[in-house]
């Protein structure tokens, strides 16, 4: 089970993690965490987990399904600092890979999924919520640990993965929400000195650079190469037709790459 003292025993970080709570089971640990921020800034780092969330989201609405002790279901509250707000979701996602890269090569696929092996492992979704005037950030991460080929369903079984499945063992997922939030500590730190050394790591890891992709936006489908992000415009693709176009995240879905 996840444990607030054996994370905190492995925590190096100062900011991220001061108070940790953890549920066994929640609605959305997002939805949570963003009530601490009617504290303030006492609240800044405060971490929400959960064995079990019941009304997970990811990006566009759609579900994150989770099975009571499988995975790192993680929420964290940070009060704007001054980075941008284009520069969170890149820091959160070089945070990510960087965790579970330590089990085996992590990618990222613009703009909020960890893969292992072309397959998901992990997912983020960045809230920004003002409260009594102050902005915060609510980091939501989901990271699948311990499940099995035959926990997922439908066309997951052929898109999804965990740390165990590709380690062939069984990760302490303690130690996992640990290396996370002192990761996430570390890159924002990084982000707030030097924000193109974020950019950079992004891009080392980025899945999809070089690329023919087909991504949706506003409901019609482009095809090009992809040659990289921007980060306050988006994902830079060379149509087809020779032209380049930047794709903003808000409105835009990879659906295929090739």
């Amino acid at each position: 089970m996840l444990d607030a003292d054996a994370i905190k025993s492995n925590l190096n970080a100062e900011r991220i993690g001061r108070e940790i709570i953890i549920y066994k089971s929640t609605s959305s640990t997002n939805d949570i965490a963003a009530q601490y921020a009617n504290g303030g800034g006492k609240n800044d780092g405060v971490v929400v987990l959960a064995e079990q969330q019941t009304a997970g989201r990811g990006r566009r609405a759609n579900k994150w399904l989770s099975q009571t002790g499988k995975s790192i279901l993680c929420s964290v509250l940070i009060r704007d600092n001054g980075i941008s707000s284009d520069i969170i979701p890149l820091v959160s996602a070089v945070a990510v890979a960087e965790t579970v890269g330590k089990y085996a090569d992590a990618k990222i696929k613009w703009p909020n999924d960890i893969f292992l092996a072309d397959r998901k492992v992990a997912g983020i979704l960045i809230d920004g919520i003002v409260r009594a005037g102050q902005k915060f950030y609510v980091i939501g991460i989901g990271i699948n640990c311990h499940q099995r080929r035959e926990d997922f369903v439908g066309e997951l079984r052929d898109t999804a993965t965990s740390i165990d499945i590709q380690t062939g063992g069984v990760c302490d997922r303690n130690k996992v929400a640990a290396e996370l939030l002192t990761n996430l500590e570390h890159y924002l730190a990084a982000a707030s000195d030097n924000p193109a050394s974020i950019i950079e790591k992004w891009q080392s890891r980025n899945m999809l650079s070089g690329k023919k992709i087909t991504v949706e936006y506003n409901g019609e489908r482009f095809t090009g190469n992809c040659i990289g992000i921007e980060p306050t415009e988006g994902l830079i693709i060379q149509l087809e037709c020779g032209v380049v176009r930047t794709f903003d995240a808000a409105f835009t879905t990879v659906v295929k790459s090739f």
